[in-house]
């Protein structure tokens, strides 16, 4: 991910190209390559670095006693992760992990607390705005399990990958079937069957993770 492409995200908002240098200096920035299935922070750590990902895509997941694992999101290139934690230094309740090789930028947040220059506040301001949209984010995967059958749950998943009142859409989502049954809260192969069901009722087609709408 190039410099002008990383400050056209939402963390480095009103931060001008010539101050890129001293932001990245302030937050103490490095860059670390992870392979796929490495994992970038455990659960029950405590952190005091955000990330930044250039490259790649990382999972959130949560883990319980019994080893039930639940997917809460995955995130590509341009997205912002652990801001919450390396701001409040509350141990991790969630692992993150590289779903596939990933170039990471990590952020220092010890400097934003005590620092009032220009910088601190723009980047500041922009992990409040950051921190609200993923809010909206979780709640919108409420609503996504909040149905009782799995065929509710798909199809406010899928629905949710489109624009509203499009009549017909293709997309690809980054979940396999696993990681989409975990992320829905549902069994595979229940999960499996019912996607057969909806392709046969002229819902749904797909390959793999690729997924096409049909029209009403």
């Amino acid at each position: 991910m190039e410099k002008k492409a990383l400050l056209k995200t939402p963390l480095f908002t009103g931060i001008k190209e010539d101050d890129f240098q001293s932001v990245l200096k302030l937050l103490n920035a490095t860059e670390r390559t992870y392979t796929k299935g490495e994992t970038v922070f455990h659960s029950g750590s405590v952190i005091n670095q955000l990330g930044i990902i250039l490259e790649g895509r990382i999972q959130i997941e949560s883990t319980d006693f019994w080893g039930n694992k639940t997917i809460l999101d995955s995130l590509g290139e341009g997205k912002v992760f652990a801001e919450t934690y390396a701001l409040t230094k509350v141990p991790l309740m969630v692992d993150v992990t590289a779903t596939q090789e990933s170039k990471i930028l990590l952020l220092q947040t010890d400097n934003l607390g005590s620092a009032k220059d220009e910088f601190s506040q723009i980047i500041t301001k922009n992990l409040l705005t950051v921190s609200m949209k993923k809010n909206l984010h979780l709640s919108q995967r409420i609503f996504h399990t909040s149905s009782k059958t799995i065929r509710g749950r798909l199809l406010s998943y899928l629905s949710s990958q489109v624009p509203r009142g499009t009549p017909n859409a293709e997309f690809d989502i980054p979940y396999d079937r696993q990681q989409l049954a975990d992320y829905l809260e549902v069994d595979r192969s229940a999960l499996s069957a019912e996607l057969s069901k909806m392709k046969a009722d002229g819902l749904i087609d797909y390959w793999k993770n690729h997924f096409k709408l049909l029209g009403r």
